[in-house]
């Protein structure tokens, strides 16, 4: 999948060979190590600060953005998120590839699998622009981060679902139909959470009641750490695939 372009006849002794599983597990487990350090810290350290509000009521989380945007929180979420952020690029190419040999001659298909490959990377620099800008330097480029990270995410898991419901109609594999009801789950649970975090967030800035903000953060930590379960999904999808840099023979370098 993820193999060079050149036979392993025409390759040196790989640089890099690793499992799929392994690729997908530490991909995921950096932006999540990232948060929780960053809650905790906030938390810990900048309670006050990181759970005030404009409406100055009651608030005991805070939300994603506020955990970020401290020091050292900032660096630490920065430094995850510019790791994860190039495997995340190469496994959207991953999945488009994929995509492309199960429906070579299925035009609709085709189509939505562009579609989602687009999603994918509006998703990652969406959430690069809002990691790079913080609520504190920035806002408006912040929010506009936030707005395309979320609205590309609901539609590149939209989109994923439907192409893995086709895939599911024609496939025997057992992983692919575990991963198509997985996918499927995670989806609605993420929009779920995302409508509740919306209706939260604008009660709270309506009517300024206490506690409103907190369950907007809950909602909004439930949206992200579903996200990043719906990436995981490719554990089944990749999972017999490695993950390989190649270096070509000295007498085919140029």
């Amino acid at each position: 999948m993820l193999h060079g372009p050149y036979s392993a006849v025409d390759r040196d002794r790989p640089l890099i060979r690793l499992p799929f599983t392994s690729f997908a597990v530490a991909t995921v487990l950096l932006p999540l190590t990232g948060l929780l350090a960053c809650l905790f810290i906030s938390l810990l350290y900048h309670y006050e600060d990181s759970t005030y509000t404009h409406c100055q009521v009651s608030n005991y989380l805070p939300s994603i953005s506020s955990a970020i945007s401290r020091v050292p929180e900032r660096y630490i979420w920065r430094s995850c998120i510019g790791l994860h952020s190039a495997p995340r690029y190469l496994v959207s190419v991953a999945y488009f590839s994929f995509y492309r040999r199960r429906f070579d001659r299925k035009l609709p298909e085709l189509v939505l699998s562009g579609l989602a490959l687009l999603c994918s990377l509006a998703e990652n620099s969406g959430l690069l622009m809002l990691t790079y800008v913080s609520s504190t330097e920035t806002y408006d480029y912040h929010k506009k981060g936030f707005i395309v990270f979320v609205a590309s995410s609901l539609l590149h898991m939209l989109i994923t679902c439907r192409l893995w419901f086709v895939i599911k109609r024609h496939c025997l594999n057992p992983e692919e139909v575990t991963s198509y009801f997985w996918k499927l789950r995670l989806f609605l649970f993420n929009i779920s959470c995302c409508g509740a975090a919306a209706y939260c967030f604008r009660r709270h800035n309506k009517f300024c009641e206490g506690g409103v903000y907190t369950a907007f953060a809950f909602f909004e930590y439930l949206v992200v750490f579903s996200n990043m379960a719906f990436h995981m999904t490719a554990f089944w999808d990749f999972g017999s695939k490695e993950v390989m840099v190649a270096t070509l023979p000295e007498d085919k370098r140029y």
